[in-house]
């Protein structure tokens, strides 16, 4: 089989890869698409290179089907249609005791600790597999973890139907945080800069401004008669949006900070005890997110179709990071890994 290695340096190779035998508890993968999206990205660029064994395989967003298991592995079989939530928790820390082993302490993350999904075949723990519906195709079930990323996101924002919602970046993330809130019956305002973006969210019937041209607190103000949101997203890791996000809430509004910000920024904390705002902080999923993510995904209520760019071989993913290096007109590029049988 085939696998695209990561050797370092912005530099991938594409060359064949030995199956893993999956031991007790773990299933063999035929891995058909893999999603790359921007902490794949931030690998590449040489981020995080303390937690990488090069050559490593990166790749989490993915769909395929099981083609063998190992013991203690029921129900799954051979055959069946998956995905997989790819963390790996210790099972004995104080958050794994507590119920929350998404953010374990020793938390591994499949694709970044140990290897991902953008090879041919790919042996995982089975408490990872989520069951795709015959209803939803592969490619669209690849892109089950970020949505899982937004409804994980959207449930810890406390979204109501009837509030106002505003997210700031309409990347992929925010874009399908946006679509979850509505789906939800919230009110739902993107505020992003880039151009294909802004066209692509208001095609998807989600409103959306520019920031640069558009004076989102005073527009909030006016839609909410002077209360402001109810909850606010800060999606864009960029200072203008963490300055932006604690302008936006109403009295005892919140604001969920999803993005990674490389250097801790500067937050009006004055703002947050004149208002007594809640901040929360959103990391990865929970597995009831990702079953959220398989219906709300088979169900056509989110147009997933309209965020796949393009869909390119296992010899295109550096061509496919390149593309999203230049922005513009990309939302989410899937790797085709292997043929459907």
């Amino acid at each position: 089989m085939q696998a695209a290695f990561f050797e370092g340096n912005q530099t991938i190779r594409v060359g064949p890869c030995q199956p893993v035998t999956p031991g007790p508890g773990h299933v063999q993968i035929r891995v058909h698409f893999c999603g790359i999206c921007g902490t794949d990205l931030h690998l590449f660029h040489g981020a995080m290179a303390h937690r990488l064994h090069l050559p490593h395989v990166m790749g989490h967003e993915m769909s395929g089907v099981i083609e063998t298991t190992g013991p203690n592995t029921a129900p799954w079989k051979a055959g069946d249609r998956v995905t997989a939530r790819p963390l790996d928790p210790c099972g004995n820390c104080p958050a794994c005791r507590a119920g929350h082993r998404h953010i374990c302490h020793n938390l591994k993350f499949i694709g970044i600790d140990t290897p991902g999904a953008l090879q041919g075949l790919w042996t995982v723990p089975a408490h990872t597999l989520h069951r795709l519906p015959d209803s939803l195709s592969l490619e669209q079930g690849a892109l089950v973890e970020p949505i899982a990323v937004a409804c994980h996101d959207v449930r810890m924002g406390e979204v109501r139907a009837g509030e106002d919602v505003v997210v700031i970046g309409g990347g992929p993330i925010g874009i399908l945080i946006s679509l979850v809130a509505a789906v939800r019956g919230a009110r739902v305002l993107i505020a992003e800069i880039n151009p294909f973006r802004l066209k692509l969210v208001r095609e998807l019937g989600i409103d959306a401004v520019n920031p640069s041209e558009t004076d989102v607190v005073t527009l909030v103000n006016e839609r909410t008669g002077g209360a402001g949101a109810d909850v606010v997203f800060e999606v864009s890791g960029s200072a203008a949006g963490v300055e932006l996000m604690t302008k936006l809430p109403r009295t005892r509004g919140r604001i969920v900070v999803v993005a990674i910000f490389a250097d801790p920024p500067k937050v009006d904390l004055f703002r947050f005890f004149w208002r007594e705002l809640r901040l929360t902080g959103a990391r990865v999923y929970e597995p009831q997110d990702f079953e959220d993510a398989i219906r709300l995904a088979a169900s056509g209520e989110i147009p997933i179709d309209r965020l796949i760019t393009t869909v390119v071989p296992l010899d295109g993913l550096a061509d496919g990071f390149h593309q999203m290096e230049r922005g513009g007109e990309v939302m989410k590029i899937l790797v085709r890994c292997s043929e459907q049988k």
